[in-house]
């Protein structure tokens, strides 16, 4: 027998074991929220620092028990918190090829295949989501870091237009660059701009309207009031308590009036261009610079995954590339490390490949307008019991639900405890998982359906178990 044999064999067959044996059990197997108590996990998983070392296999089932009722089953048909989405079976069979595998995916010379996968990968991608062919493309941990991929070129290419070689001078000295965005941008844009040294005091957030997109009028006040100013400007494609998409159409080609960089946040809205259902929200969208979007959310692949797209091409490698003695450059082959931010990097292409070829572009348009589906049905269902109330009806997979205190004379403080004492109690439950936030002032239950496995039996028994729980509280 090969050493690598004995090595391996016996740690991967437990691995096997216990992931059929959790899969298989479904959403009716355990508690979709997590069970443990954080002293209870630390008690099983804060071990002493071995001296010797300690037999795979037993390293494996130890890992498995001792994490125990300690995971979120956010990859079932019941989680609609947050935007998560579940690993589809190809994408989770090419992530596990992918840890095998073991490659550095920096450059085409350290792992050809890996390179050709993804450039095959980020082609589909354009077309899917209907970006510019000529558009540049990386796919990073996530949307937060294609932010930060996205917002490196703008910033490149902003500056560069005024005459400043932000790579060989910095920041120190040059334009300032501002910021102009909705009131309902998303912290992880909050957090590239200060990864980015742009400054939050450089970011202006503009009114929006009563569906939640951009208003035209302060766009235009703001572009007017320095108009010679370098500008980017972030819009949304579903924001994540609305699922509100700006007027691509109308605020682009102002926004271009004016010399600024247009980015657009699709962590998941982005997504709807590849349905015919929904892709009328995307109007407008191809004219913008720079996009943004996630893997792990509606494509349904495994952690970590997020895509960024830039239009210059030439901007965006620039921003990123750089040469040394020591680095192996392919003249005919892309290396992806000039196109996004890590060096060392996991071959995550592997995962979009087989997600895509798994679901065909029927299967993600089924799987859009499924989840969006579901997403109405959970709220209008939910939302027509006795002390529920619909805050935002899904136009999208996204909807806000809300619930009132049934004692008498009772105030809209006491409703906001109510709603996350409700929330509490769906988790408690195990039945499904919902996360709260605060929108317009009101603690409010979010909706999120983003998850292959959600079925219509799925949002059946989220209605029914939301009836028990108001039913025994009145």
């Amino acid at each position: 027998m090969n050493p690598n044999d004995a090595n391996f064999r016996k740690p991967l067959e437990a691995a096997l074991h216990h992931a059929l044996t959790y899969l298989e059990k479904g959403d009716d197997g355990d508690s979709i929220a997590a069970t443990a108590t954080l002293a209870e996990l630390r008690a099983k998983l804060d071990l002493p620092l071995p001296d010797g070392g300690v037999d795979a296999t037993t390293v494996v089932d130890e890992l498995v028990a001792g994490v125990d009722g300690g995971l979120l089953r956010s990859r079932g048909g019941r989680f609609f918190a947050w935007v998560i989405g579940g690993s589809l079976p190809a994408s989770l069979a090419a992530d596990w090829m992918t840890s095998v595998w073991d490659q550095n995916a920096g450059l085409y010379c350290t792992s050809p295949a890996a390179a050709v996968v993804e450039e095959t990968a980020g082609a589909w991608l354009k077309e899917l989501l209907q970006v510019p062919r000529e558009a540049s493309f990386a796919l990073v941990t996530g949307c937060q870091m294609a932010h930060v991929t996205c917002l490196v070129a703008a910033r490149h290419g902003l500056l560069a237009a005024k005459g400043w070689d932000v790579v060989g001078e910095g920041l120190a000295g040059s334009p300032q660059i501002r910021v102009l965005t909705s009131g309902e941008v998303h912290s992880s844009t909050m957090r590239a701009v200060r990864l980015l040294g742009l400054g939050e005091k450089h970011v202006a957030k503009l009114g929006v309207d009563a569906q939640g997109r951009l208003l035209q009028s302060e766009l235009e006040r703001e572009l007017v009031s320095a108009a010679r100013a370098p500008t980017l400007v972030v819009l949304q494609a579903g924001d994540l308590h609305m699922g509100a998409y700006d007027d691509f159409r109308t605020l682009i080609p102002l926004a271009k009036r004016y010399g600024a960089w247009v980015h657009i946040d699709g962590a998941f809205g982005l997504w709807a261009a590849a349905s015919a259902r929904h892709r009328h929200r995307m109007d407008g969208a191809e004219l913008a610079d720079s996009w943004s979007t996630d893997g792990h959310k509606w494509l349904n692949t495994p952690y970590d995954c997020g895509y960024a797209f830039v239009r210059d091409a030439k901007v965006h490698r620039d921003s990123l590339a750089l040469r040394a003695s020591y680095v192996t450059m392919s003249d005919a082959a892309r290396d992806e490390m000039d196109w996004n931010p890590e060096w060392s990097r996991r071959a995550r292409g592997f995962a979009t490949y087989a997600a895509i070829r798994e679901l065909g572009r029927d299967g993600i348009e089924a799987l859009i307008d499924r989840c969006c589906e579901h997403a109405h049905g959970i709220v209008m269902g939910v939302g027509a019991l006795d002390g529920a109330e619909v805050v935002w009806e899904p136009t999208i997979n996204q909807g806000m639900l809300r619930f009132f205190d049934p004692a008498a004379g009772a105030s809209d403080g006491d409703h906001d405890v109510y709603t996350e004492r409700v929330i509490a109690e769906i988790l408690r439950s195990g039945e499904a998982f919902f996360s709260g936030s605060t929108w317009r002032g009101r603690k409010v239950m979010r909706v999120s359906v983003c998850g292959w496995q959600t079925s219509a039996e799925d949002v059946a028994k989220v209605v029914a178990c939301v009836a028990e729980i108001l039913k025994r509280r009145a």
